[in-house]
């Protein structure tokens, strides 16, 4: 196979300036998403804890439950109607993603019940359409 030559100054000021945006907007997306993942892509903590209060776990606890341990768990569009509803849908109100359950590789969808007390709006019905799409694509078992 033939090797492409890079005619980029990897050491440039435009190279170092690229780098700097992206390393930028990298930051925001982790920030964002560890937002999410700290509070379980969940409403406010009064609903975390009135959701304990029930014996229930959060929904991020319940995968972690599901998965078989030492699973990893990738999480698909998490930052799904980000800026809408005035906030009060983060995530969407669900959790998607693929992890291995009893060995298998699964796409997993978890309606996490401290948003709204579970409601589902528009984006979080794209949202689960989009992992049962990506689980029929990849010919994947699908959790609810």
């Amino acid at each position: 196979m033939a090797v492409l030559a890079s005619h980029v100054d990897a050491k440039g000021a435009e190279a170092r300036a690229n780098a700097a945006g992206m390393k930028a907007l990298v930051d925001d997306l982790r920030a964002r998403t560890a937002a999410l993942t700290e509070r379980g892509a969940a409403g406010d903590e009064r609903s975390v804890a009135r959701h304990r209060e029930r014996g229930k776990m959060p929904v991020r606890e319940r995968i972690d439950r599901l998965l078989d341990p030492g699973a990893p768990f990738l999480e698909l569009s998490p930052l799904a109607a980000t800026g809408m509803y005035d906030g009060e849908a983060p995530g969407a109100g669900i959790v998607t993603g693929i992890g291995v359950v009893s060995g298998v590789e699964c796409v997993i969808v978890a309606n996490d019940a401290t948003v709204k007390g579970g409601t589902y709006y528009p984006m979080t019905v794209k949202k689960h359409l989009r992992a049962q799409e990506i689980a029929l694509a990849n010919r994947m078992p699908c959790i609810y």
